[in-house]
Formats: structure tokens, sequence, C-alpha cells
């Protein structure tokens, strides 16, 4: 991996783990929360090192993004479900499902405003969270249900993403998310042994995403 761009990347994860704890959250916050996410955009990637970079699964799988994600945050804990396709020069270049675990905060922007059930909302708000988890990418549409030999790429994930957004309601909101992933990746296939340093890589994804959200939010 490059030198440079690792240092980078560690710096950028070290500032947002800090934005996390000292940017105070909601005083509204949920004891859990469940949500449905549908989102589209763009996304990049690149191999950045290991012996199978040059068929690094982003370096293919980039252009037009869109997908969806269900998931639940647990006091401050994040965990969701995520599948995103990818489309290129017209055509699908690959489909990534991941599935992660991490840490988040909302911030305020803009004054509070009552809801209809008196509960207090604020329309603007700020996020930035870092998250753990593993992915699996192929290079065609998937076939429900899932199996291994449709499965191309797969590997250990970390997250970093800050995003933006409004809120119509505590329930509904629209947003920008900006995820920037590296990820220590294995090719699969027949006659690929996950051991074999030949089929291992690393690698890093960005995007930009416009993105609706549904939160149910429980006490």
């Amino acid at each position: 991996m490059n030198r440079v761009l690792s240092i980078r990347l560690l710096f950028a994860a070290a500032l947002a783990s800090t934005l996390c704890f000292a940017m105070p959250r909601a005083a509204s916050a949920d004891l859990l929360s469940l949500y449905l996410e549908g989102h589209g955009g763009g996304a990049f990637g690149d191999g950045l090192g290991g012996e199978a970079q040059a068929d690094a699964f982003h370096a293919g799988a980039q252009g037009l993004a869109y997908g969806g994600l269900i998931g639940a945050e647990v006091l401050f804990v994040d965990l969701w479900v995520q599948h995103d396709q990818y489309i290129n020069g017209g055509e699908l270049a690959g489909t990534w499902t991941q599935f992660m675990i991490g840490l988040d905060t909302q911030f305020d922007i803009g004054r509070r405003k009552r809801g209809k059930i008196k509960h207090r909302y604020t329309p603007g708000y700020g996020e930035v969270g870092l998250a753990l988890g593993y992915g699996v990418g192929t290079g065609q549409q998937v076939m429900p249900p899932l199996d291994a030999s449709q499965v191309t790429d797969r590997g250990f994930l970390g997250q970093l993403h800050v995003g933006f957004g409004y809120r119509f309601s505590r329930y509904l909101s629209m947003g920008v998310s900006l995820p920037i992933q590296v990820g220590y990746m294995f090719k699969s296939g027949d006659g690929l042994a996950a051991n074999d340093t030949a089929n291992q890589y690393y690698g890093a994804q960005g995007a930009a995403l416009l993105n609706l959200r549904l939160t149910v939010p429980i006490r």
C-alpha cells in the first residue's frame, strides 16, 4: 500500500474518531432506531497493493452506483446490511454487499422545530462515523440466494464517512453521504485458495451518494 496514502487514511480515521466522541449528539437520542435507506450517485475505486492488485474489484466496479441498506442503531452503535450495484458504460459492472458495525454521531444544524406530536427536531444535520465489516462482490447480477459460486471478491473493510442532510420530520430525511473504504480483499473462484497471496490485494473505494432515509425511533 502506498505509504503516503496510508498515513492520510490513518490521520482521517483518527480525526473522525475524535469528532465522534467530541461532538454532542442530539438531545432526543433514542435507545433503538430502525432505518431503511435508498441511495444513488457515483463511485470510484482502485487497487492499492498486493499480488492481485491489477484485478481489484472496485477498479472495475465503479461509475454510476445505486442501492440501499437496512439497519439498526442501538445507543451509539450502528449495524447495517448494504447492497449496491455499479453501472459503467451502460452495463452492469458489478454488485457489492457488505455487513457493517460502527459508531457515528449526528449534530444539529439550525433551530429546533416542534412536530405534530410535540417532539422537537432540527431540520438540518451533519454526521460523521467509522465502521468495520465484511463485504462480498460479484461481477454479475446476483441471483438469489447468493452463493459462493457468484462471489468474485470478498474481504474485510474499514469505513470512514461524513454526511449532511435535511429532516422533513423525525422519520424522513434526505442527505448526502461521502463514504471512503479501505479493504483487505481475496479473489474467489474455482481453484483459488484463501491462503494464497497471489489472490490477495488491498483496495480502496469512495463514493458520493444522495440518500432518502426512513427512520423509526423506538424508545
